[in-house]
């Protein structure tokens, strides 16, 4: 339950942290790895940083770091981890498919590896957490 209650805390401050950069510097990710692209001869993705798709990235945000604070102060709930997972899971499926269908850019994989692994991680937590 340790590890639980750790990553679940972790996860907040993070997803928090990722929420306000996407809200109050939105242009500063895809920059960042525009600028590391060319490295994987990758294209660049097109910078825009005002928009209705902000406000849904820093929805979306909102609710994961919510979602993880709940796993946090409750964690006996099994709701919160699901749903958490879900969402991490369902954002890596489509980044992928954005990588694969529609631009190779390196945010999109970028964003299938980070969360594919968090939520693979969420999943992993919630079966084994009765046995930590």
């Amino acid at each position: 339950m340790k590890l639980y209650k750790l990553f679940s805390l972790t996860a907040t401050a993070i997803f928090a942290a990722v929420g306000l950069i996407f809200l109050f510097l939105p242009a500063s990710v895809l920059i960042f790895f525009n600028n590391i692209s060319g490295y994987f001869g990758l294209p660049q993705a097109p910078v825009q940083g005002m928009g209705f798709y902000l406000v849904l990235a820093s929805a979306y945000m909102y609710l994961v770091t919510l979602l993880a604070y709940m796993m946090y102060r409750y964690p006996k709930e099994k709701i919160y981890p699901f749903i958490l997972a879900q969402g991490k899971l369902a954002s890596s499926v489509i980044s992928i498919y954005l990588f694969l269908k529609h631009q190779a850019y390196l945010i999109y994989f970028a964003n299938f590896i980070v969360d594919g692994f968090i939520g693979i991680a969420v999943l992993y937590l919630m079966r084994i957490k009765k046995e930590v």
